[in-house]
Formats: C-alpha cells, structure tokens, sequence
C-alpha cells in the first residue's frame, strides 16, 4: 500500500505563483491592492452580490458583522449549536449571548422551526451556518427575521458557489461572511470576505475594516484627509494573498467539476455499502445545489463511528469527525446550556465523520478511501 491519504491537501491549481511573483513586484503588498479588488470585483459579478470586501479572516468578517449590526453587552444572536466557535465568538466579544439553536437532521443546518420560540425583545440577530455548503431554509428565515425586524447575518464559511433556490449563498442576509483557509474549496492559506447586502451598511463596513478611518474616502478623492471615525480593526488581506486566491478563482470552473465529480464518485460508490449498513450519506434538498465542499457519513452510533476512524487510520487514510456542539463547550455551559438542549446536534456530533476530500484527489487515492470504507461493516 503506497502512503497515507491525507484528508486535505494542497495543490497549485492554477496561476497562484505567477500571481504573487507580481503582486511581490509591483511594490503593494498590503491590503486592497490590484489583485485584492479583482476578486472583489470578480465575486460580486459572479454572485450578483452586494459590496464585498476581502477580509484577513472569516473570523474577522464575522466580527466586522458584530461591529456593524452595533452589538451591545446584554444582546442575544441566535446561532446553530453545530458550527464553529467562530459564528459564535465574534458576537461574544461584542458582549452578546449566544442563543444556541437546534439543527435539522437532514441537511445539518439551524432548524428554522425553533426561531420563533427563541427570539426575545433582546434578540438583535439571527445568525445561520449553511454547513457543507448545503443552504439553510432561507425563505423561511427570513420571513421569520423580517416579522421581528431582525437582521440575517450568514456564516457561507463553506459555502462559495453553493445556491438556494438558484441564488448563491451568502447574498440572502444583511451580512455574508466567507472563508478561505486551507480547508475550503478556494483558498489562500488564511483569508475571508464580507458581503454587504444591505448598503446601510457599506460606508461603515469600509471604515470599520480600516481601523476605524475613512481612508477609503481619502483614496477616492472625497475628502482631503482621513481620520479616526469609528471603531475598528486592520481586517485587510494582504494582496500576496489576494493574488494566490485570484489564481484560483480563475480557475472556478475547473475546481468545481472536479470536486463535484470526486463528490459523485462517492456517493454512488458507497451508497449499497451505507443503505445495507445504515449509514446516512448526506442530504441535499433538490432547492439547493451545494458546492462539493466536503463528503460525511453518519454511523449507527459514537462506537462505530469511532471505530471507522479507527479502521481507516490503520488503512493509512485519515478521516475526522467535526464540531462538537457549542452547548456542550465549557463556553457554553458558562450560560447554562446542558446536554439534552440540542438534542440532534448532540446526536450528528457523535455519529458524524468526514472522508478525505481535496480538488487534487486522483481516482486512485479516492478509489483506496471507498474500497477501505466498504470493508468497515458497522
């Protein structure tokens, strides 16, 4: 057997080293450089977005989020239970309490039947995690936000290119924050974006990701100087960055055919095997179109899932699990949150396990994790 299948690795796609020999050479390697407003001029055609702007993190998008919706110690944002800490974090530190919601048990995201009991006169944003790339039930949650006037703010971290009812993800909410970490379809080691969809916003969203100046004004010719004008922070992504994320942007068409034809490949490939072991593979409701960002399965139980983890890992390939419910953190209890308040959350987390997935995935690595996966009898 040759060497281990690693879940994720890199791979240069496209124009990535050519793109940052250039950026390297023209003497701007900060933020908002020529490749930095290519991707943002590129991302708000192809989605048919709103404002957007490159940001260092996706982490960071959030937390621009929460300093733009103005969240106040003693407010409450509601977030899915079954996401990462960030969705959460970034209105913690304004002050916020986390309201931690239940997911659905078909597409693993916020289970929109819930929003109305948790909404309270506190309530100042509604936060959803489109996990997999798979979209939330967005119609549904924004009918609920727009009855309380309450804002959307979307966490499309996985979620670029994915569509709910043919629109792209991340175009739905007030705010869209993305990610492009080493994990993700598209990505430049570290970075993130914010889409602004309400441009009540974007004047702010400018200054606040400046460090609070309006030295975008300066740039354009709109006043003579900049200053200090509100909060904020240095949320800017170095166009060193931006130049390897263009390279691979370029490159969109391509990287989606083939993860969506590694993404098939194990569907039908392991659908016997799950259907006579009662394995679920995942679920993609026919409104949505996800963008091939991952491939999970959920085992009959912990032990078994545990011990495929287990069984692969002897195979020399390497799968994880994922989040562990955010109502189960030491953070979360910090609030009161116990186990049995999210029920399926607590559920998928045990039983959940993701299948090594990269764009660079020959059929022959891929053909090793599904014949090791079909193999492993729950």
């Amino acid at each position: 057997m040759s060497g281990v299948i690693p879940f994720n690795k890199h791979a240069f796609i496209g124009r990535e080293l050519e793109y940052v020999a250039q950026a390297t050479q023209s003497g701007h390697l900060g933020g908002d450089g020529p490749f930095a407003k290519r991707c943002q001029s590129l991302l708000e055609c192809e989605l048919k977005a709103g404002k957007v702007l490159l940001t260092s993190s996706c982490t960071h998008a959030l937390e621009m989020a929460a300093l733009l919706l103005d969240i106040q110690p003693g407010d409450e944002v509601i977030v899915p239970s079954f996401t990462f800490v960030s969705t959460a974090n970034a209105f913690v530190l304004r002050g916020a309490k986390p309201v931690l919601a239940d997911i659905r048990s078909d597409t693993l995201n916020i289970d929109e039947s819930q929003l109305e009991r948790l909404i309270t006169p506190r309530t100042k944003a509604i936060t959803v995690m489109h996990y997999a790339g798979v979209g939330c039930e967005m119609d549904a949650i924004n009918g609920i936000a727009a009855s309380h006037e309450i804002p959307v703010v979307e966490d499309a971290a996985q979620s670029l290119f994915a569509r709910y009812h043919r629109q792209s993800l991340g175009t739905f909410g007030a705010l869209a924050a993305f990610s492009f970490d080493s994990g993700k379809n598209f990505t430049c080691g570290e970075g993130g974006m914010l889409i602004v969809n309400d441009e009540q916003y974007v004047e702010r969203a400018e200054i606040i990701r400046e460090k609070g100046t309006d030295r975008n004004r300066f740039f354009r010719g709109e006043v003579d100087k900049y200053t200090w004008a509100d909060v904020g922070s240095n949320y800017l992504l170095s166009d060193i960055a931006a130049a390897y994320l263009y390279a691979q942007l370029e490159m969109r068409e391509h990287i989606q055919a083939q993860r969506r034809q590694i993404f098939e490949r194990y569907a039908d490939s392991l659908r016997e095997w799950a259907a006579v072991c009662g394995v679920k593979l995942p679920a993609t409701p026919p409104h949505c179109e996800h963008n091939a960002h991952q491939f999970h399965l959920l085992l009959p139980s912990l032990a078994r899932r545990n011990a495929l983890i287990t069984y692969l890992k002897s195979r020399s390939v390497t799968s994880l699990f994922h989040y562990l419910p955010l109502h189960l953190s030491p953070m979360g209890a910090t609030w009161g949150y116990k186990r049995g308040d999210c029920p399926v959350a607590e559920d998928v987390s045990d039983r959940l396990i993701r299948l090594p997935f990269f764009t660079s995935m020959t059929e022959a690595e891929q053909a090793r994790v599904i014949e090791s996966v079909c193999q492993f009898a729950p």
